[in-house]
Formats: structure tokens, C-alpha cells, sequence
């Protein structure tokens, strides 16, 4: 293993996605086999990713992991399998300059550290878990010089946390469910990259950053368990849905991507209502969220916003193009204003030229803004401030990267431990 007192270290940076075809239920709840298959929109790293520094020495004593700053437990069996997976799959790995020889054998005694930081809440419904497993996954074949691509890292990254494996592509992306016990075929595949459909623009209202009273885990196998609606989803529905998806996102039909997308999201929210006891993911905000959309597109005669929300409160809502965004955007800051003690400036987070071009500068701006023309029937408009906590302005986006700055490392390159 030639010198002791050497420290290899990888950092990498992957994204989160959302899925607008739902994955939801298990048919293996070790290997994290799903009842159907799913696609999913990567959104753009640089406003929604994990970064993962991941560590080797000989110096290490044990595995450890800090996410977000705290130390956590790595002794659950998803992160082991996934520790498992990667390095069976390790190669030697030599780098001369710093007196570092690795063979493969070495890998099953050597330690690792693992740093990990969300720049977006974690366990809130923002798909944290599929960043994390897919970014740790990723960092550690690179970091052990593993040859497998990334259709078959992904079969990796879907032990740790299923939506996970579709994070290991950019753009549009399935998830396919496999039919192999071993789970082998249960990958994922890019359908289109992130430059295919780059008219889409993607607004993301944070309704609530806490944890999830039901995790996404329970919830799957309670809704499995009870619910009749899921099996009827998951034979006879969702995959029409996929076909037809697919066809959406190839032709780059949006009347027929927002109307998959909203139904497919309805339905998932409605399975898990069906569950017993019923699961409430979506509050008294989600609702109004989808009303207005509903409303608009309706006045409209065609959508201009697709819908969608997984396990949590916070909308995801998909524009056709920068236009119908920026229209999207006055409507929300008119209806959802900030509270009285937040700016702007903290309000709309992400690719804040949004704001320009929506015209609006300042809280001055957001005062002034007009009702909604489709609020012409006379209807009293409701406004709720305070009811989001802030936006996210993005768009589709690439899949994981090695950050070759040493400055976005997490660890110390000389210690191996948390800066």
C-alpha cells in the first residue's frame, strides 16, 4: 500500500430529480424493487445538489459520514449495501506523485470518510435522498476506480434510495422496474439530456423545509399493504402513462406532458389518501397551488404550468418557456407574498433574472402587482403571505461531476476529517 500517511480524496456534485411519472411501492423492500417503472426530470445542479467528498487512508480507523455538518450513523443497511456493492466492484489504483498503490484487495480493509452537504432541505420532499445515495455512490466508483457505468451504478444507487438511481443521469430519465429477483435489470436509462427540451423552465415553492411526519419508506409500505387504488396504478395505469410520456418528452408536446404530469401527481396524492390510515403529504397551500394553476391553464385554453409534488408539501410547477414562467411568477408573488420580515433578494433563490423578467425589483414591485385576469368573474382574490417559504427558479439539468477544485472538497486533504 506503499507510503502510510497518504489521504486520496474525490469530490463530486450531483443533482436532485423530479419525478412527473411517480414511483410508489416496493415489490422488494431490501433490494428497493419497485411496483412500476417512472421517469423523472433532472433539475440543474447549480441550484439543487448534493455535493459528497468521499476519503481513503490507511490512518482511518472506521467508516464514518457527516452530512451537513453532523456526524451520522453509517450502520444502516443502506448505506452498507451500497459500501458492499462498490467496493466489490473496486480496482487498483495508483498515483505515483503522492506514493499511493491500491489494490483491489486493499479495498476491503481500507476506511473511508464520507462528507455530504444539500444545498436544499433535507427529508422535506425535495428528493434529498436520491441526491445523497446518488452522489455517494458515484464519489466512491470514482474515488476506487470502479469501471461500471453509470445504467449500472445506478443499480447501486437504487439500494441506497430508489429515486436515487435516476439521478445519476441528466435530463429526462426512466427508471425501468426489471423483472429479475436479483435486481440486475431495476436501472436506470436517459431518455433525452438536459438540451433536448431546454424551453422548460422550473419553479419550485418550498412550502415547508421540516421533515415529513410519514417518511416516504412507511408510507410506500403502508399504501402496499392497504391501498386497492396503488395495485390498480401500478398494473393498469402507470403504464400507459410511461408510453405515453415517453412520446411527450420525445416530441416536445407540452399540452401532453403537463396533462400526464398533473394526473400522474393527483394520483399519487390520491393512492395515498387510500392508504389506511390515510397519509397527508399536500396542505392547505399544495391545494391552492394547483388551484391557481388549474384556473390559469383553463383561461388559457392550454396548459402553460405542468404540476407536480412527491411526499411533502413543496410544488414543483413546470412552465413551457421563459414567457409562461415569468407569468407564473407574478401570480405566485401575488398570491404568496413574502411575510413581512423577508426580501426579496431571499425570496426567489436560484436564477433569480427571473425576476427581471417578470418585472418585478422589489417589494414595491410585488405590492403593486394586478389580479390574475382569470380572477375576472369577480371573485375576491386571497392572498397568503408567509404561507411559502421561498422559490426556487431552475431548469433541467446535467447529471453528476467531479469537482476538481479543491476548495468545494468537504474533508481536508491532509487530515481526511470535515473542514
Amino acid at each position: 500500500m506503499a507510503s502510510q500517511k497518504w489521504v486520496r480524496m474525490v469530490t463530486a456534485q450531483t443533482p436532485t430529480n423530479i419525478a412527473v411519472i411517480k414511483y410508489w411501492g416496493k415489490r422488494d423492500e431490501t433490494l428497493i424493487l419497485p411496483i412500476n417503472d417512472s421517469i423523472s426530470v433532472t433539475l440543474d445542479p447549480d441550484h439543487l445538489c448534493t455535493t459528497t467528498t468521499v476519503a481513503v487512508s490507511p490512518a482511518f480507523e472506521s467508516d464514518r459520514m457527516w452530512l451537513n455538518g453532523k456526524e451520522i450513523s453509517l450502520a444502516g443497511g443502506r448505506y452498507q449495501n451500497c459500501l458492499r456493492e462498490i467496493r466489490k466492484r473496486a480496482s487498483d489504483v495508483e498515483e505515483d506523485e503522492k506514493g499511493i498503490r491500491i489494490t483491489k484487495k486493499d479495498w476491503e480493509s481500507l476506511h473511508v470518510h464520507i462528507a455530504s452537504y444539500n444545498n436544499f432541505p433535507t427529508a422535506a420532499g425535495l428528493a434529498s435522498s436520491a441526491a445523497g445515495f446518488a452522489c455517494l455512490v458515484f464519489a466512491l466508483a470514482k474515488l476506487m476506480n470502479v469501471k461500471e457505468d453509470e445504467g449500472q451504478l445506478s443499480a447501486i444507487a437504487r439500494q441506497g434510495s430508489g429515486s436515487a438511481c435516476r439521478s445519476l443521469f441528466g435530463g429526462f430519465v426512466k427508471w425501468i422496474m426489471g423483472n429479475d429477483e436479483s435486481g440486475s435489470d431495476s436501472l436506470a436509462v436517459q431518455l433525452a439530456d438536459e438540451k433536448h427540451w431546454d424551453d422548460l423552465v422550473i419553479l419550485v415553492a418550498v412550502v415547508s423545509s421540516r421533515q415529513k411526519e410519514t417518511s416516504s419508506t412507511s408510507g410506500m409500505r403502508e399504501s402496499v399493504e392497504t391501498s386497492l387504488l396503488l395495485k390498480h396504478r401500478a398494473q393498469e395505469i402507470v403504464p400507459k402513462r410511461i408510453l405515453q410520456m415517453e412520446e411527450a418528452i420525445k416530441n416536445k408536446d407540452f399540452p401532453s406532458f403537463a396533462s400526464l404530469t398533473c394526473a400522474d401527481s393527483n394520483q399519487f396524492h390520491a393512492v395515498c389518501l387510500d392508504t389506511s390510515p390515510p397519509i397527508f403529504y399536500m396542505n392547505d397551500t399544495s391545494h391552492k397551488i394547483i388551484s391557481m394553476v388549474e384556473k390559469w391553464n383553463c383561461a388559457e385554453g392550454t396548459p402553460q404550468v405542468a404540476y407536480t409534488f412527491d411526499a411533502g408539501p413543496n410544488a414543483v410547477l413546470i412552465a413551457r418557456d421563459r414567457n409562461a414562467a415569468s407569468l407564473l411568477l407574478r401570480r405566485l408573488l401575488y398570491y404568496f407574498p413574502p411575510g413581512a420580515s423577508t426580501d426579496l433578494n431571499s425570496y426567489v433563490l436560484g436564477d433569480k433574472s427571473i425576476l427581471q423578467d417578470a418585472a418585478v425589483s422589489n417589494m414595491k414591485d410585488v405590492e403593486s402587482l394586478p389580479p390574475p385576469l382569470e380572477l375576472k368573474d369577480g371573485t375576491p382574490p386571497q392572498k397568503s403571505p408567509g404561507d411559502v417559504t421561498y422559490f426556487i427558479c431552475t431548469r433541467p439539468g446535467s447529471g453528476p461531476v467531479v469537482l476538481c477544485d479543491e476548495s468545494k472538497a468537504l474533508l481536508d486533504s491532509e487530515t481526511g476529517f470535515p473542514k
